[in-house]
């Protein structure tokens, strides 16, 4: 016979609602009844009934996630702390890529939403008419994205990028490259932006290419435009396009990090493993992906007219390899 929660409850001497609540809501136990009860629940090999808790509670202890392209390595860090915060909460989280289609981000949530208890959003790329057709599916959460009425953790790109200028403006950078990301992403419009506040700032010469989807052959092509410019350093919309460039300017003879300074954008796994290593501006993804679990789980809990929450996390400079001083004249 299957091992109920009474049987839990026997074996740990708690009572069943303080053994139900360990399982299903642990933060409200205190960390040593947690374990104990998890412990006793592994190895007499408790299995919850999902379908008799869905049904009694009205929730399903589901969060759904869409993501614009999960092969993009700015978004697995966010769906691994996304999926850590939620088991750890006790929900799952069933994840939906688009891939890069934004046509499909909206009848995507509305079909997800009615088969989960939340729904979270990161950099959805569809425009913000449409997206605001979705801010009465509450509770939703979207990261990287400004959606009115909704609830939004939001990457504060400012900082990141004028640390970026200083820097390279410290190094006697004085003629410097953005290249755009895609022409329908909200976070190339506050990393332009940001950049060319900065740029203005420091009186240095700001030239823009683009726009580039986030790819690696898309840094390839950029690079023969820089190569043909004179600008002495770039800041890429993110790092696989930094990348790219990289790549493509090895093949043409110029040293990253001597004859030219790169700088990327999200500080992926992959900027430490680059040659040179790739400077980078770190958004912090992961803290983004854990911020949106709770805000969904609190607006789950608590249900509230109130206005939703916004939430603004902070950029930061990653120096590495391949920026250095400006190369003489």
């Amino acid at each position: 016979m299957p091992v109920t929660l009474a049987d839990v409850a026997q074996a740990t001497g708690l009572s069943a609602s303080t053994v139900s609540r360990a399982l299903s809501d642990p933060d409200k136990v205190n960390p040593h009844t947690r374990d104990r009860v998890r412990r006793a629940a592994r190895e007499l090999g408790y299995v919850p009934n999902q379908t008799a808790r869905s049904l009694s509670s009205g929730h399903h202890d589901i969060i759904g996630l869409i993501v614009p392209d999960i092969a993009n390595p700015f978004f697995p860090p966010i769906i691994k702390a996304i999926q850590a915060r939620a088991g750890l909460k006790g929900k799952t989280v069933i994840i939906t890529d688009v891939d890069e289609h934004p046509g499909d981000e909206v009848q995507r949530a509305q079909v997800i939403r009615k088969r989960v208890d939340g729904l979270i959003m990161v950099s959805p790329r569809a425009s913000e008419e449409r997206l605001h057709e979705l801010a009465h599916l509450n509770p939703i959460v979207f990261v990287n994205r400004q959606v009115a009425g909704a609830a939004n953790v939001l990457v504060d790109n400012a900082d990141g990028m004028a640390e970026a200028v200083e820097h390279l403006t410290a190094l006697g950078h004085r003629k410097l490259a953005y290249l755009n990301g895609p022409r329908r992403s909200w976070s190339n419009t506050q990393r332009r932006e940001a950049i060319v506040a900065a740029c203005a700032a420091q009186g240095v010469e700001l030239v823009e290419y683009g726009p580039f989807e986030p790819q690696i052959q898309a840094g390839v092509r950029a690079a023969d435009l820089v190569y043909a410019s004179e600008v002495t350093a770039v800041i890429a919309y993110d790092d696989l396009i930094a990348l790219g460039l990289m790549t493509r300017l090895a093949e043409r003879g110029v040293r990253v990090g001597h004859d030219l300074s790169v700088i990327g954008i999200d500080d992926s796994p992959m900027s430490g493993m680059a040659y040179p290593t790739l400077t980078s501006i770190h958004v912090p993804g992961a803290e983004a992906g854990m911020t949106a679990v709770d805000l969904v789980l609190g607006m789950i809990e608590n249900p509230s007219d109130e206005e939703p929450p916004v939430v603004q996390l902070e950029t930061r400079l990653v120096v590495r390899g391949s920026t250095a001083l400006a190369p003489a004249t």
